[in-house]
This record gives C-alpha cells, sequence and structure tokens, in this order.
C-alpha cells in the first residue's frame, strides 16, 4: 500500500467497548486526528478464550482498516489482544506503526509505597508469557497481587444494552469478589496501596472499584500513556495531523462494532459525547 498521509485516521480496536477508555485518552492527547474505531463485540470478550482465536480476530481487524479505511497507525486497545497477537500483526504488517496496551506493572511498582499491588486483568492477559514477563521485570523489590477477572469485561460491555441495570448490578458484585479476592487495600504495610487495571474494559467501572478500594488507594490504567507513545510513535514519522483550531470534530471519529449497534451508540454517547450517527454496525471475515 502506498505510504499513508498525516491526515488519514489512527485505527483503534477492542474485543468491544471497552477501548473507548484508550480513545478518550488519545482523543485529549491528539485533538487533530481522526479515528476509526472498531469494537469486535460479536466476539467479546476475548480475554477467555484461547490464543488462536484472538490471533484470528485481531488480524482480521488490523487487516479491514488497513484495507477500508487506510489507517496511517494502529493502536491494539485491547491487553488480552496486545499479549497474545501484537508480534503476530507487527509481523504480517510490519510497516504499520503500532502501540498495544498492557498492565502499567512499572508505573504501580514506582507509585507504590508499601511495595505491595493488586491487578485486576482477563483470565487471558493473566496467563500470557507476556504478562509473565512483566512480572519478573517489575517484581523484584514489589509484590504483585493478581486476580483473574472471569465475566467482569463482559458485564461492563452489557452496562450500556438492553440488560444495563442487570449488567450493572453484576459488574458491582463482581469487582467486589474480585477486590476481596485480592487481599487487603490500604497504605499500612502489607496492604495493597495501588490497584492496576489490567484490562481497559475496567476503567468504565472505576467509581465502583474506588468505592471498594477506599480513597487513598492509587488506582492506574493505561489510556494516557499509550496515548502519549502514539504520539510519539507518529511525530518523527511526520504523521501527526496539525491544525490551526484545536476543538475536536465528531465528525473525525467514526465507531464501528460487529456486535450491537445500538449498544455501541449507548456506550459512545455515554462516555463520549458522541452522536448515534457516529457509530456504524460493520462485518468482516475471519482471518484465514
Amino acid at each position: 500500500m502506498p505510504s499513508p498521509s498525516s491526515s488519514a485516521p489512527i485505527g483503534v480496536f477492542d474485543s468491544g467497548i471497552g477501548g473507548l477508555s484508550v480513545l478518550q485518552a488519545l482523543r485529549a492527547e491528539l485533538p487533530h486526528e481522526r479515528f476509526i474505531y472498531l469494537a469486535d463485540s460479536g466476539n467479546a470478550p476475548y480475554g477467555e478464550k484461547g490464543d488462536g482465536f484472538v490471533h484470528q480476530r485481531s488480524l482480521a481487524i488490523a487487516r479491514h482498516l488497513r484495507q477500508e479505511h487506510a489507517i496511517k497507525a494502529l493502536v491494539v486497545a485491547c491487553n488480552t489482544a496486545t499479549a497474545a497477537a501484537i508480534p503476530l500483526l507487527r509481523g504480517e504488517l510490519p510497516d504499520l506503526p503500532m502501540v498495544g496496551v498492557e498492565p502499567a506493572l512499572k508505573p504501580a511498582a514506582i507509585a507504590s509505597r508499601t511495595h505491595h499491588v493488586g491487578v485486576l486483568a482477563t483470565r487471558g492477559t493473566t496467563q500470557s508469557a507476556r504478562f509473565a514477563h512483566l512480572l519478573a521485570l517489575h517484581g523484584e523489590h514489589t509484590r504483585f497481587s493478581v486476580q483473574a477477572c472471569d465475566g467482569l469485561a463482559q458485564a461492563i460491555e452489557k452496562s450500556t444494552g438492553a440488560e444495563a441495570a442487570e449488567a450493572a448490578s453484576k459488574t458491582r458484585a463482581l469487582c467486589a469478589r474480585y477486590t476481596s479476592a485480592l487481599g487487603v487495600f490500604g497504605t499500612e504495610s502489607g496492604m495493597m496501596d495501588t490497584l492496576v487495571l489490567g484490562c481497559t474494559h475496567y476503567v468504565f467501572a472505576q467509581d465502583v472499584l474506588r468505592s471498594l478500594v477506599g480513597p487513598e488507594v492509587r488506582i492506574i490504567e493505561t489510556g494516557a500513556a499509550v496515548a502519549r507513545q502514539t504520539r510519539r510513535i507518529l511525530e518523527p514519522a511526520g504523521l501527526l495531523h496539525e491544525e490551526a483550531a484545536p476543538e475536536v470534530h465528531a465528525r473525525n471519529i467514526l465507531l464501528c462494532t460487529t456486535g450491537a449497534l445500538p449498544a455501541l451508540q449507548a456506550a459512545a454517547q455515554r462516555w463520549l459525547a458522541l452522536p448515534p450517527g457516529q457509530c456504524a454496525a460493520v462485518s468482516l471475515p475471519q482471518a484465514p
């Protein structure tokens, strides 16, 4: 494909609506850019599926965004997809700049004063080699207590759909179960004074988690760091799009879903203040 121009869009994808939390940060960091976001909600959540499935879907989505939207960069706004598939994506599309997300263990280790950090993530992330490497890399002076949160991403995924009330109740119950399973939060010696959100969906349950772990516990997610890294890879390549006016225009963003369109429209309005017209349904084949 020909080299993209600076006005080309940035592609962003996740297994569902969780990556909208990363898109929020991207819009704040890069207000002049165009974005195309794809939620693979028809196949969510990725965190409880095998690597082979995640490889297949991630490659299909990356190829679709490249071929149909001529993206200039790709943000894999899903911890599970990053852990399982980003090496594959980089191998298949070596000329496409990419940024992944991973649990913020390094910033958490630096921030923690008790040297005990809690981590909530999907099972796919916690069982990945990439996550094991991060634990080994940053665990010398910090104890990480890790909890796989089966069902939590899916409950959050449903929180703006027809089952919103039931999903919200389930989200609260699962957050309570999983934070309790981690242990005691607080600022005293031995307690967890920092909580890492190792799934982009969990950002949308941050208020619930805050109420459970208390006001003094740091909650760390990765959206802002991913946005800054996206700027860092675009700038030296001459791919930043600069305009005179600083406003973020809704017309510069298109959100697509392989699942139920009304659910994405509700999420876009609730969390990004975008109108339903900025959302569309999409169907794409499985990657070979």
